[in-house]
């Protein structure tokens, strides 16, 4: 009986001893700086912030604003990253969130604001080259207009607001209000001050837009009880701006990549196709693993693609369900590491832009390119001084003739490792092993062939 009792009450303390902890841990707030402009270069931020707070179970995700805009792609790509977010996300605006950042804004559910501070004016522009406003032909402005204020109403949805009221700031045209309250006049695009986007409305007198005005970001959590949270301030790196580079010229470095491993496949030795198509992809993944979006896995499921295809290539005759296999392993490879996800949760292909259709039409037109690449490079190159050596001396007999070479011997002329070539009865041909490797000079026989595929053994020992 006894025994019983101090049982029950060490699992008491210990239980008791669990929730103080529980109850003791510090929340964790994640602090995000949309300043400046909005570029390519913040979209990485913002997905490493959102990233890492996903990853370190924050209690909430802050966007600290004070920007007039930037580009529209960025800013959709930015309300898209936020929208998968399973974090309570506020904005703080901290002087102004105008055009671009008010999209931002306008996508998060709670935002609050300083005093002196602006919110609104979505309308869209255009920048010459020169940097100065472009005059656009009037149906040219509608449609981007359409465009924009389509995504803004989209971002004000998400982010529980008023659509109207979002698309009041893009529209000069609109009269926006509510009941015989007139918030926006005809004529003029909407933009608001902090004690207009805090005044209460309707008749549940909600806030309009904002749920308050407070000094700093300090304030604000005290106002939404994380007071005492751990904060955590994220910053552009330069490795960031190096990704934004990197994944715009994402397709060209996968072409590169494809075509310089092919290109490798079917010279001998190993040389500056496999070096130059290694980096190109080992800096693609590189760029996009920075970016938020290609993990290790990614590298492992190509390089599994790779393998499969290289024992295709060399070792099985014909091309069969191996090479099928690595093709679309590489191809799943690059589609995955383009795509926005979420670290922790599993989460279907959705066939958006952001998750497949935009990487997808990239790594085909990659592909279509790696093979105007390779047969550029055939027709081409066998004609430069540099490259005469790949190219054979004679001319090869046809695939009847070649089983005429079985049981014929000659000499390796480049290493085989395991493919490579040879001179067999007087002729310089592709040749492979049966996965051995072969030195140059080495004495050889033929054992095998099928179709153009020549198969060689070692029959310099004896």
């Amino acid at each position: 009986m006894i025994r019983k009792i101090l049982f029950s009450l060490l699992a008491l303390f210990m239980m008791n001893a669990a929730q103080a902890v529980e109850t003791n841990q510090t929340p964790l707030v994640y602090i995000i700086p949309i300043e400046k402009m909005i570029e390519p270069a913040l979209l990485y931020v913002v997905r490493r912030g959102v990233d890492e707070a996903t990853r370190n179970d924050a209690d909430a995700i802050v966007l600290k604003m004070d920007t007039t805009g930037g580009r529209v792609d960025s800013a959709v790509a930015i309300v898209s990253t936020l929208g998968r977010s399973e974090i309570p996300v506020y904005t703080f605006v901290e002087k102004e969130a105008i055009s671009a950042g008010a999209m931002i804004a306008l996508s998060t559910p709670h935002i609050y604001m300083k005093p002196g501070s602006v919110i609104g004016d979505i309308t869209p522009i255009s920048m010459g080259m020169t940097g100065s406003v472009q005059d656009l032909p009037e149906a040219v402005e509608e449609k981007m207009t359409s465009y924009v204020a389509a995504h803004v109403r989209s971002a004000a949805e998400q982010g529980g607001h008023d659509p109207e009221l979002a698309e009041a700031m893009v529209r000069r045209d609109i009269e926006f209000k509510i009941g015989d309250v007139v918030i926006s006049e005809g004529g003029k695009v909407l933009t608001l001050t902090n004690t207009e986007a805090e005044q209460l409305v309707g008749e549940d007198q909600h806030p309009l837009l904002s749920e308050g005005t407070v000094d700093s970001i300090g304030n604000m959590l005290e106002a939404i009880g994380l007071g005492h949270a751990e904060t955590v301030t994220m910053e552009v790196t330069a490795a960031e701006k190096l990704a934004r580079l990197i994944a715009g010229i994402a397709p060209i470095l996968m072409m590169l990549g494809l075509g310089g491993i092919w290109l490798e496949f079917k010279t001998p030795g190993f040389g500056i196709f496999g070096i130059a198509g290694i980096s190109c992809l080992l800096l693609f993944f590189f760029g996009h693993h920075i970016a938020g979006l290609s993990g290790m896995e990614d590298v492992l499921i190509f390089t599994l693609g790779v393998i499969l295809l290289a024992v295709e290539v060399f070792i099985t005759p014909g091309f069969g369900i191996m090479g099928l296999s690595g093709l679309l392993l590489i191809m799943f490879s690059f589609v995955s590491a383009m795509s926005e996800r979420m670290p922790g949760h599993w989460r279907p292909v959705d066939f958006s832009p952001d998750t497949f259709s935009g990487p997808f039409l990239k790594v085909m037109l990659s592909f279509a390119g790696s093979i105007a690449l390779v047969i550029l490079a055939g027709k081409f190159l066998p004609n430069t001084k540099a490259f005469r050596h790949l190219t054979l001396e004679a001319t090869i007999p046809s695939a009847e003739d070649l089983t005429e070479l079985l049981g014929m011997e000659g000499i390796s002329h480049s290493d085989l490792r395991p493919g490579g070539s040879a001179y067999i009865n007087g002729l310089k041909m592709d040749v492979v092993t049966q996965g051995d490797y072969i030195p140059r000079q080495t004495e050889i026989r033929v054992i095998e062939v099928h179709g153009n595929r020549i198969v060689v053994e070692d029959i310099s020992h004896g």
